[in-house]
């Protein structure tokens, strides 16, 4: 015992001698992995955590963060969001890996190559399936509502498997937006999946209370598809897919997991979706779907809400929306869950536009949901954050075990806030307004963020790839 007790003080004496580019000094060091939550100074070298210490450490930049919560960055598997713009604002909310995995992109190696050099925070997408399938049916709009024939489904699968082969972080759909994919076609898309060893990352095929076509049975498809196949399925934002039918879909997911299938899901703070009024999900019939009226629909660039009248007009003309359809009790309840994890499904913004969610998706559960309503444990939001979406990726994307921790050898990406001030300030009228108390953000050891301002010329995100 005092053998061992002599290396210990020698190893903390040793690390406390060494120099460290940068050190986080005094902080309370949350990592969900470990469960470690401690006062600690954080050692950084090369863009790589190199030690936790309970002694102080020397650096050549040391920042004291007393009081602060030092977490590992925040990782978001849904964001749309994925020009700089929205980056930074995610940045300014805490996010350090923003991937773009239900839409996916219709061409990796040239959606990569525009980004590489001049990313914010890290970034990373999925193979579309909507995309090969448009590829599939000639490139035609109408093709979202056509059947494909075995053919058709070929094709479909041979862009995919490229796309994979590219890099490509698994397969995105949307198949609510392409009621045309019929469920053998989709059984087929899984079976690709699982014979590359990737996620499937799916908007489900309906979302509502009607029967035929309710929210259970969507989850039905996914969960019946992952156990004839083995393939994984992530189901995106079940709260606005889920609606009233929430702790049915919270258990058949809770069930599937328990004996032993790979399907999870993930839930976004607010009361309301967004999309094109265009979508196939405003079909005749949505309202009696969504139990909702044209009164819950606001048109996105100016705040109006619409009316049976104007509804018809923008639908033929297209545009942005906010739907605010969601009960609240119900994405409360997801997020209080502990298999679901976090995720913000933030548009693009364009002209000051968009939905808030995109840039304080995650100072809201700290604030709001953590501090404020107690609807769950710091530790336990930060997890379903950082460590569960990591998880979600790193059997068959290496990159991704080293994020979502904080640990030795893991990457600094790291986020420290303020618990006490930590909130969201975008809301439906102003939606850019960058959250609050997120003190400093480092993407790969640089800061993005430091002293809750950004840094203008810093561009250190980096491609996460298959």
């Amino acid at each position: 015992m005092i053998a061992a007790a002599t290396m210990v003080a020698s190893a903390a004496s040793g690390a406390a001698a060494q120099s460290y580019d940068l050190v986080l000094s005094g902080g309370r060091v949350m990592d969900p992995e470990s469960g470690l939550d401690a006062v600690r100074h954080v050692g950084i070298r090369d863009g790589t955590i190199t030690v936790i210490s309970e002694s102080p450490l020397d650096g050549e930049t040391v920042v004291d963060v007393s009081g602060l919560v030092v977490a590992p960055g925040f990782i978001d598997l849904h964001a749309h969001g994925q020009n700089r713009y929205s980056s930074r604002l995610q940045a300014r909310d805490g996010v350090t890996t923003a991937l773009e995995l239900e839409g996916g992109t219709d061409d990796v190696e040239q959606w990569y190559a525009r980004r590489e050099g001049q990313a914010v925070i890290h970034y990373g997408a999925t193979a579309s399936h909507g995309a090969a399938r448009r590829l599939a049916l000639g490139g035609q709009e109408e093709a979202v509502r056509l059947a494909a024939g075995l053919e058709q489904v070929a094709v479909m699968e041979h862009r995919l498997r490229e796309e994979l082969g590219r890099g490509a972080l698994g397969i995105g759909y949307g198949i609510q937006y392409t009621p045309g994919a019929r469920r053998d076609e989709i059984h087929r898309m899984f079976q690709l999946a699982a014979e590359e060893g990737v996620t499937n990352f799916v908007h489900i095929r309906y979302a509502g209370m009607v029967e035929p076509g309710s929210s259970i049975e969507a989850v039905h498809e996914m969960i019946a598809n992952a156990a004839s196949t083995g393939a994984g399925v992530h189901i995106v934002h079940i709260g606005s897919s889920g609606l009233g039918q929430v702790p049915t879909l919270l258990s058949l997911i809770e069930g599937a997991q328990a004996r032993g299938l790979d399907v999870t899901t993930e839930v976004y703070p607010y009361t309301a979706a967004s999309t094109d009024i265009r979508a196939a999900i405003f079909d005749p019939g949505w309202r009696e779907r969504f139990g909702s009226d044209y009164s819950d629909i606001e048109w996105d660039a100016t705040g109006e809400r619409l009316t049976e009248e104007t509804f018809n007009e923008r639908r033929e003309t297209g545009g942005r929306i906010i739907a605010h359809i969601i009960p609240q009790e119900m994405f409360e309840l997801a997020l209080a869950h502990p298999l679901v994890m976090v995720a913000s499904d933030g548009v693009p913004f364009l002209d000051g536009n968009g939905h808030p969610r995109g840039a304080g998706t995650f100072a809201r559960v700290l604030g709001r949901y953590v501090r404020e309503e107690g609807l769950l444990t710091l530790m336990d939001a930060l997890r379903k954050m950082t460590l569960m979406p990591a998880r979600r990726l790193e059997a068959y994307v290496p990159q991704m075990a080293n994020k979502g921790r904080l640990r030795v050898g893991a990457d600094a990406d790291i986020t420290v806030f303020d618990p006490a001030t930590v909130i969201d300030n975008a809301t439906f009228e102003a939606p850019t307004e960058p959250s609050g108390g997120i003190e400093h953000v480092l993407v790969g050891g640089t800061f993005v963020v430091r002293g809750a301002e950004l840094i203008a010329d810093a561009l250190p995100g980096q491609p996460i790839r298959r």
